[in-house]
């Protein structure tokens, strides 16, 4: 069981329709067809979407993108069009807020590996494999890869997880040429803000994108690079052999599995309000990482 465990109402506005309601983002079509993506201040932990918001977190999501496309423009494009506010649309929605070319989207998500962690950690714990691609011997929790990996995964709905997959099923769904081109861009971009998070102090471990088409261009979409899609480690506390430090939400799945919240996660209850302390520190994790990486204070 999971999924929204306080599902909200999509707010209405003029000239809008409301499309989607994500884990964090609400998405609008306008008059002319473009799309209007709204980060929300919600939070997901183990395929819920929790009741406590973190305060800003939409607008670091948002503007942390928006920094991130400026730093990848000759790599490939974006699907931003405006930062603009729609008319009428509540003074909430400012600095969460993108207007975007309504794009043919591949229907993979798109995961770079630098570091062994998370689900390809348990991959390469029982086959040496993470998505079928052979690995070394000897590599533990945190290990730099010998060179970055493209690791697809499938797109799952709100309440569902998304399941590591071949780059043959890759080419099977979207076709060999377009699977090229994803795993090059992908491995592009990933190399470039790699090289940028390093010289901040930063290792990005792992990040996923999304990428579509317009027309035959492909086009990268979506939030990129912010501590939602993306593993962020402090780089001078990098230890390989354990769980590494991070700026996202550990904060939060550490409280939900520790005694302290009383939830169990195997069992039929959706989790229960986060205390403030958490979403205090999760929220400072999210402006540091933020700061770190932009070089610019948060305001």
């Amino acid at each position: 069981m999971s999924g929204f465990v306080e599902k909200p109402e999509p707010l209405e506005v003029p000239g809008l329709v409301h499309l989607h309601t994500g884990k964090v983002r609400e998405l609008y079509q306008n008059e002319a067809g473009d799309l209007v993506m709204v980060a929300s201040d919600r939070i997901s932990a183990f395929d819920w979407v929790l009741p406590t918001e973190i305060p800003d977190k939409g607008r670091v999501l948002t503007q942390l993108s928006l920094w991130w496309f400026d730093q990848l423009a000759d790599l490939v494009p974006h699907h931003v069009l405006s930062t603009e506010l729609p008319a009428g649309a509540p003074a909430d929605w400012a600095g969460r807020t993108l207007v975007c070319k309504s794009l043919r989207m591949v229907p993979v998500e798109c995961v770079a590996r630098g570091y062994l962690t998370g689900s390809g950690l348990a991959e390469y714990k029982e086959s040496r494999t993470v998505c079928g691609l052979a690995l070394p011997e000897g590599l533990v929790d945190g290990s730099e890869l010998p060179a970055p990996i493209f690791t697809p995964a499938t797109k799952a709905a709100v309440g569902d997880h998304d399941e590591n997959v071949s780059y043959e099923e890759v080419a099977r769904q979207t076709g060999a040429d377009t699977a090229a081109r994803l795993r090059q861009a992908t491995l592009a971009v990933y190399g470039r803000a790699r090289d940028i998070a390093r010289d901040r102090g930063i290792i990005l471990a792992d990040t996923k994108f999304e990428f579509g088409f317009e027309g035959e261009d492909l086009v990268i979409a979506d939030e990129v690079l912010t501590p939602d899609s993306s593993r962020f480690w402090p780089a001078d506390t990098w230890r390989p052999g354990r769980a590494q430090p991070s700026y996202d939400k550990q904060f939060v799945r550490d409280w939900l599995t520790s005694e302290a919240s009383g939830w169990d996660r195997a069992g039929e209850q959706p989790p229960p309000v986060l205390p403030q302390e958490v979403v205090d520190a999760t929220r400072a994790k999210y402006i540091e990482a933020f700061e770190r990486l932009t070089g610019t204070s948060w305001s």
